[in-house]
C-alpha cells in the first residue's frame, strides 16, 4: 500500500483520516504542531505503521524531506476553529493558512519532481460556498459566485486556487475535498480560545453540536441558540468524512477533480437543538429556547450537492445525526467532567 503524509494529523478531521488510512493498510506519517489542542493520546499512537512528527507544516525543508519517500500527501493543516474564530483571528487565519498552503505546495512540487509523490489531496471547506444564493451548491459553483466574505472562507478558496495553479504550471496532480459540518468525538477547547458567553454558559468552540450539548448538560433552560435557528446545515460524521477523503485519495477517477463530502440530509439548528434536548432531558421535558444575536458570518444555508461524490467515488455519508449524537453526547459529558470542554 501507499505511504501517506497527513498534515494537521492531530486535528479533529485529521485524527479520523489517520485512523481510516491505517485501517486500509497504508503507512502514515502525521505532522502537527499541536498548537490548537496540545498533546492528546490517540488510539493508533503505537501502531507500527504510524509515525508522528511534532513540527510546523510551514517548514518547507522539513515538509520536503518528509514527502521525499511518500506516495500521497493529504494537505489538511490549517488554523481552524468555530465561527467565533472568524472574527477573533480574522488576520491570523488568513496569514497563517496562506503560509501553510504555500509551504505545502512548494514541498509537494519538489517531491513530485524528484521523489515518488503521486498526488496531493487538499482539504478545502464548505465555506467556499459562503456567498452563494443558489442551492444545492455543486462543484464548480465556487468559481461562479461572489468570493467568501470571511477571511477563513476566502483562504480556503485560495487553497483550491493553489491546487489548480500547481497543476496548471507544474503538472502536480491534485484532488480537492470539501467536508461539510463534521460531527464526532475528539474536539477539545482550543488553547487560544476566547471567552464567549451564550446565556450563562461559555461556548466550548463555537461549534454548534458540542456547544448545544454542553449547554443542555449544564442545565441551561431556556436553551440559547445563535440566531433564530433556521440556519440549515448538513451534519456529517467524522468517520464518514474520513472514508470519503481516503477514497478520494485512492480513486483514479478523483484525479484533478473536486468533491463535496457530506450527508445529503438537511437539518436546521433548531431541529438539532430540540434533538439534543430530548436525548439528554427526555422527550417529556418541554423544550424552551431563546435566540442570541448571530455572528456576522453565520451562513444561513449550507446545502451541498452530493451527486458527484456518489457517482464518481461511490461515496455516501450514511451515519444518521441520531447515531452521531449517541456517540458524541457521552464523550462531551466526560470532557466536561475532565475540564477539557
Amino acid at each position: 500500500m501507499s505511504k501517506v503524509l497527513v498534515s494537521g494529523s492531530a486535528g479533529f478531521i485529521g485524527g479520523y483520516v489517520v485512523e481510516e488510512l491505517l485501517h486500509r493498510g497504508h503507512e502514515v506519517v502525521g505532522i502537527d504542531n499541536l498548537s490548537k489542542y496540545g498533546a492528546a493520546k490517540k488510539s493508533y499512537d503505537q501502531d507500527p505503521s504510524y509515525r508522528f512528527v511534532e513540527s510546523d507544516a510551514r517548514d518547507v525543508e522539513l515538509m520536503t524531506e518528509l514527502l521525499a519517500d511518500c506516495d500521497q500527501f493529504i494537505a489538511g493543516a490549517a488554523m481552524i476553529g468555530g465561527i467565533s474564530y472568524f472574527h477573533t483571528y480574522a488576520y491570523d487565519l488568513l496569514a497563517t493558512n496562506e503560509r501553510i498552503i504555500a509551504a505545502s505546495c512548494d514541498a509537494a512540487l519538489e517531491a513530485h519532481r524528484n521523489g515518488r509523490l503521486q498526488k496531493v489531496t487538499y482539504l478545502s471547506s464548505s465555506m467556499v460556498f459562503e456567498s452563494t444564493d443558489r442551492w444545492p451548491s455543486s462543484e464548480g459553483q465556487e468559481r461562479e459566485i461572489p468570493p467568501p466574505r470571511s477571511s477563513y472562507g476566502f483562504q480556503k478558496l485560495a487553497v483550491e486556487y493553489f491546487a489548480r495553479a500547481a497543476f496548471d504550471q507544474y503538472g502536480l496532480p491534485f484532488t480537492i475535498v470539501r467536508p461539510f459540518n463534521c460531527v464526532g468525538i475528539g474536539e477539545r477547547r482550543a488553547l487560544g480560545d476566547v471567552e464567549i458567553l451564550s446565556g450563562n454558559v461559555r461556548l466550548a468552540m463555537s461549534h454548534v453540536v458540542p456547544d448545544l450539548v454542553q449547554k443542555v448538560l449544564k442545565g441551561q433552560d431556556p436553551l440559547h441558540i445563535l440566531g433564530d435557528g433556521s440556519q440549515v446545515r448538513h451534519y456529517t460524521y467524522g468517520g464518514d468524512l474520513a472514508v470519503g477523503i481516503a477514497t478520494a485519495m485512492e480513486h483514479p477517477g478523483a484525479l484533478n477533480e473536486d468533491f463535496n463530502l457530506s450527508t445529503p440530509v438537511s437539518t436546521t439548528v433548531l431541529e438539532l437543538a430540540e434533538l439534543v434536548w430530548n436525548k439528554i432531558k427526555g422527550a417529556g421535558i418541554a423544550f424552551h429556547y431563546v435566540s442570541d444575536e448571530p455572528f456576522e458570518n453565520d451562513v444561513a444555508r449550507r446545502v451541498p450537492s452530493t451527486e458527484k461524490a456518489k457517482r464518481v467515488l461511490g461515496f455516501e455519508a450514511t451515519t444518521s445525526l441520531d447515531s452521531m449524537l449517541d456517540e458524541a453526547i457521552p464523550w462531551i459529558e466526560r470532557a466536561i467532567a475532565d475540564g477539557t470542554i
